[in-house]
């Protein structure tokens, strides 16, 4: 119900044919530049404050551009950087040779952003660009990523004699990333400089032999996050890098003609019409190359850590249209039915089932397949036991005993709400959903509504709950598929505040309830006290906030605190279990957010960070 801004969504072409080729068989040379639009048409979900498109052009005579880019800030900005492409093209003077027409060339790249730092403006759209009169050492480059150590990253950049333009960790990244990729160049001019008096050879020959996964390795070794690193050089190098835990996620597929990178994998089968197995996962710590001459290279970069994909993937970011995704938040829905069961006292008759919002539709599917396969089960048990002694009216009556689903409550308008102040802001934010009235029988059903997360409340407190009431449910139960949201996180997801969760306000709460203060400034103490310290020694003590409690006392406790005053209907809320978590998503263990377990030692440093920033930021 609340949206949450997250990672970014990236794009690469290669062709790996000559343009001629394209022209004949698909009958333009846009071909490429056309499958990097719908690439990033199908992620448009990943990031929606921005976009950006790059192409390098290998065959551009001296004198003339071989790097077009166009970037764009907005919800519209795919639609902006490709009309403004588009038009460049179109006031091209016909007979115009390929290699000098803008957008016309063998590698693409784009990019869609979404801000989790709040910094904004058209110098953060990605891609960055370092540009150099020797094409091997200009680099343009797009990421999913948030690098945790971005402090560390500066000052080696400092000590490397640099001046950073900005405190990105994008452009800290391109930085260093062409630092090492000059340093690269340099090593094969030296060596090719007495062997080939010819500087368009010695430039070929440098250009050939360029080891990107060196560059890589000097480049990646102290960068700590959460990462998809994309880049391409001047000579159409092209390279997609994942971070040693796997957090961030990427695919690639190639086949003879074309080598493309993606965020997700039915992005690349549908805009290539490829089955899923032709589609491959980069793994932790992996580099997708393809070189200026089409060589295609799998390498190791990093040595793999402890892997964690991001679960938000799997229970609400990435598109469900993913055959694995599919299933896995059904599974999510489907673990549910016990709790369900206990919150409505096993009253099935008098329950109805929805969903909101959209994205929670697939969990939802997974609810009722459970409650469908338990009524059955129910119905089963009824007819064994009296199977001497129903009479056709009973027989009737247990066949016709079903599971009862409604469309209760739809987004109607996105409401200007910041026109208003105070209550009647809220009061605005109360009629964002439309309701169905008359799809429960009032004081009689119980209402369960399920959504993919609970993160801040707001939303739910603000409007949901209130639109949920008008209905006159007996009992209201709103049910989370993902566990409770008890920490920040930093590998590329808004949710960065200790007191932007409502678990963590319902844990303080708590705490000062039961005469627990202490634990509040101990935790403070020992976080501070670590401040100072390497990020490789600091432990997250954040967690001591929540020991004095069990799961259930924290859910009630939600509950309270998200239920406005003037509400009749009981409120209950059922959240998935961390165990439900792994069960239904057993290949993306990253579960920092609801576990506190950080994959990478910057999340510690952050998250004590984030604590002592809340803790001084209170009166307490």
């Amino acid at each position: 119900m609340e949206q949450l801004k997250h990672e970014c969504g990236v794009a690469l072409i290669r062709l790996l044919k000559p343009i001629e080729y394209y022209v004949n068989k698909y009958g333009t040379w846009q071909y490429g530049l056309n499958k990097l639009y719908l690439m990033m048409e199908k992620q448009h979900n990943r990031g929606q404050e921005g976009a950006g498109i790059g192409c390098v052009s290998a065959n551009a005579q001296p004198g003339t551009e071989y790097i077009s880019r166009e970037r764009a800030m907005g919800s519209t900005g795919i639609q902006e950087v490709f009309h403004n492409a588009y038009e460049q093209i179109k006031n091209t003077p016909a007979g115009t040779p390929y290699e000098n027409i803008p957008f016309c060339g063998e590698t693409y790249m784009g990019h869609l952003r979404y801000s989790t730092t709040g910094r904004s403006g058209l110098a953060y759209i990605h891609p960055f660009l370092r540009r150099n009169n020797w094409r091997s050492r200009s680099l343009m480059l797009c990421g999913n990523f948030n690098l945790t150590n971005v402090d560390e990253i500066f000052e080696q950049l400092i000590d490397q004699g640099q001046h950073p333009r900005l405190y990105s960790d994008t452009l800290m990244m391109l930085e260093m990333m062409g630092h090492y990729l000059d340093h690269e160049v340099q090593h094969l001019y030296e060596l090719y400089k007495s062997k080939y008096n010819d500087g368009e050879t010695r430039n070929r020959k440098i250009a050939e032999n360029i080891d990107l996964g060196h560059v890589l390795r000097r480049s990646s070794k102290s960068w700590d996050g959460g990462y998809v690193i994309c880049g391409i050089t001047g000579n159409t190098d092209m390279f997609a890098l994942r971070d040693p835990n796997g957090i961030r996620p990427a695919f690639y597929y190639h086949d003879d003609e074309i080598a493309v990178v993606a965020s997700e994998r039915p992005v690349i089968q549908t805009v290539m019409n490829v089955k899923a197995e032709n589609v491959h996962e980069l793994q932790a710590g992996q580099a997708f190359i393809v070189k200026k001459n089409g060589e295609k290279l799998l390498e190791q970069i990093q040595e793999p850590k402890k892997i964690t994909p991001c679960s938000f993937e799997r229970i609400y970011f990435s598109r469900g249209s993913d055959k694995d995704i599919y299933q896995e938040r059904k599974m999510l829905g489907s673990l549910l039915l016990e709790p369900i069961l206990k919150a409505i006292d096993d009253d099935l008759e008098n329950t109805v089932f929805s969903f909101i919002p959209n994205t929670a539709e697939v969990a939802f599917f997974g609810m009722m397949d459970s409650f469908e396969n338990y009524l059955n089960e129910q119905k089963k048990q009824l007819i064994k036991e009296n199977i001497n002694k129903l009479s056709e009216e009973d027989l009737d009556r247990i066949l016709s005993m079903k599971i009862r689903q409604e469309k209760v409550a739809l987004k109607d308008i996105k409401l200007r709400t910041f026109i208003a102040e105070g209550n009647s802001r809220n009061d605005l934010a109360a009629h964002v959903y439309d309701i169905t009235y008359g799809s429960i029988r009032e004081n009689k059903d119980n209402l369960v509504v399920i959504d993919d997360s609970i993160v801040r409340g707001t939303t739910l407190k603000q409007s949901i709950i209130r639109i949920l009431d008008r209905l006159r449910p007996k009992k209201i139960v709103i049910v989370s598929s993902s566990p409770q949201i008890r920490y920040p996180d930093c590998y590329g997801i808004d949710m960065n505040r200790m007191d932007e969760f409502v678990a963590f306000r319902a844990a303080i709460a708590l705490l000062k309830e039961r005469g627990l203060q202490s634990v509040i400034d101990e935790t403070y103490e020992k976080c501070k006290s670590q401040l100072n310290l390497p990020k490789e020694q600091v432990i997250n003590y954040v967690k001591d906030i929540y020991l004095p409690f069990t799961y259930n006392e924290i859910t009630v406790k939600i509950a309270e605190m998200l239920t406005p005053h003037d509400v009749k209907a009981k409120v209950e809320i059922v959240y998935q279990s961390l165990e439900g978590l792994h069960k239904a998503c057993p290949n993306n263990k990253g579960d920092w957010y609801f576990s506190g377990d950080y994959p990478t030692p910057g999340g510690n440093k952050m998250v004590i960070n984030s604590f002592v920033k809340y803790y001084e930021s209170q009166e307490l």
